[in-house]
């Protein structure tokens, strides 16, 4: 079960032109206060439905190409501490976030040079066309600029006959084997790639982008190699509002810094019998609100909110449905960017799973400059605990910025969803970044570090 957790980035050929529209004296900027929304062009029947955009890119605060070309060394180390402090102010501009990002999540080392990402970059292609030959040889219409949105296969593994009837794999079914798959994980897989295809076809139909059917094929295929390498959780259907993935100029590049962002949300929807991967996250958030305003805790519970399971959505598709497509992605990035660790790249090389810096690490005032400010924060006190996330600290500056409605007027669980969603598209991200930092430090110092 793979989530469709997928993360905007503008595509390189939509950034380029951008980029001859928007050029100033060097720096990408219209004025002060530059309106983005062009840069992801909405279909104007859907203008009246969106939420309104309230980041804007600023000289001085948001990262310019300019700022960060010169944060790179002649050898191409990158000043990582300057470009944390400068995405925490005011996000990334457009023009560039899909390179930052890669840093952000952890694809490449701030530390290497450019030899030696390009080795990195050239060795992560080739695994992934190995991992793209391997599905186009279960399934052809994998890298063909078509996708499924109709069974191939039964539930038992047979083929099924008439998948001509669908438009976007009628070219493609000559090429289809007449024998079923050879195990179970290649018949789940089958059967997961017409569900992504269905997802894909909804992917936010208000974006220009998306009418495009090679854009969405290429969703397609990236989400469908990924599901077929994630054996462990695989595909979930259901998170549309953020059925979006990276895409780079070259989709292998994609490919791997989605994979890098699965690291940090998959766990949340590792699902058993008898429990959601969430549920820990909902747990921390409880005793979040406990420590910090105990009088607004005790009132959810006399309503049968104690679980907390009102703020599923918010955690799992981290606030995509409250914001506007541009605010989302700032929000995104200036929490990846908090949550920075210099570590990551080699936790990530290491291992299979995502990682922390290791209990116990110390850290000089130098080192910590190149941590986020959340993860500083968390490394000063010794905080260690994985499911204090910073959304989960953002969904509780939620709570508390609804805090006298919410004591006033809720009187059942029903109350709760309605007072928070009313957030929808009123949500100032900057705002509640600030005060989600806040309630954390403020947690840390109340809460004591689990055993």
């Amino acid at each position: 079960m793979l989530i469709l957790v997928c993360i905007w980035v503008i595509l390189d050929d939509m950034g380029n032109s951008m980029c001859m529209m928007c050029r100033k004296d060097g720096m990408f900027f219209n004025s002060a206060t530059e309106e983005l929304d062009a840069y992801y062009p909405i279909r104007p029947e859907c203008l009246a439905d969106v939420a309104k955009t309230r980041f804007k890119a600023r000289v001085g605060k948001t990262l310019s190409p300019r700022r960060w070309n010169a944060a790179f060394s002649q050898d191409g180390h990158l000043d990582i501490a300057g470009v944390l402090r400068r995405i925490q102010r005011g996000g990334i501009h457009p023009t560039i976030k899909g390179v930052v990002w890669e840093f952000l999540l952890g694809c490449y080392d701030p530390n290497s040079t450019f030899d030696e990402r390009n080795e990195v970059r050239e060795r992560r292609r080739e695994q992934y066309a190995a991992l793209k030959a391997v599905c186009q040889k279960m399934e052809p219409t994998i890298g063909s600029g078509k996708f499924i949105t109709t069974a191939i296969i039964s539930d038992d593994g047979c083929p099924v006959q008439d998948a001509s009837a669908d438009a976007n794999t009628e070219d493609n079914n000559g090429a289809m084997s007449n024998s079923g798959p050879s195990d179970e994980r290649e018949i789940q897989w089958k059967l997961s790639l017409p569900q992504i295809g269905l997802d894909v076809v909804r992917t936010d139909r208000t974006l220009v982008f998306y009418e495009d059917e090679a854009n969405q094929a290429k969703l397609w295929d990236v989400l469908a190699v990924y599901t077929w390498m994630d054996k462990d959780i695989g595909y979930v259907q259901g998170v549309l509002p953020v059925c979006m993935v990276i895409l780079l100029e070259n989709e292998a590049d994609a490919f791997w810094c989605f994979e890098r962002a699965m690291r940090r949300l998959r766990e949340n929807f590792r699902c058993t019998t008898t429990s959601m991967g969430v549920q820990s996250q909902l747990g921390t958030l409880a005793q979040i609100i406990k420590a910090i305003d105990p009088k607004l805790h005790n009132h959810l519970e006399e309503v049968d909110g104690g679980e907390y399971l009102f703020a599923i959505r918010m955690l799992m598709v981290l606030f995509r449905r409250e914001f506007s497509f541009v605010d989302a992605m700032y929000l995104w990035e200036v929490m990846w960017a908090m949550e920075y660790n210099p570590n990551i790249y080699s936790l990530y090389e290491e291992s299979s799973e995502p990682g922390s810096v290791k209990n116990g690490e110390k850290v000089n005032n130098k080192m910590l400059k190149q941590y986020g400010k959340f993860e500083r924060e968390n490394m000063k006190t010794g905080w260690t605990d994985q499911r204090g996330a910073l959304a989960v600290f953002l969904v509780a500056s939620v709570l508390e910025k609804k805090n006298k409605q919410l004591l006033k007027e809720a009187q059942g669980l029903d109350d709760v969803v309605k007072i928070l969603g009313e957030i929808t598209g009123n949500l100032d991200a900057k705002k509640a970044l600030k005060e989600a930092l806040k309630i954390h430090k403020k947690y840390l110092s109340k809460a004591k570090q689990p055993e």
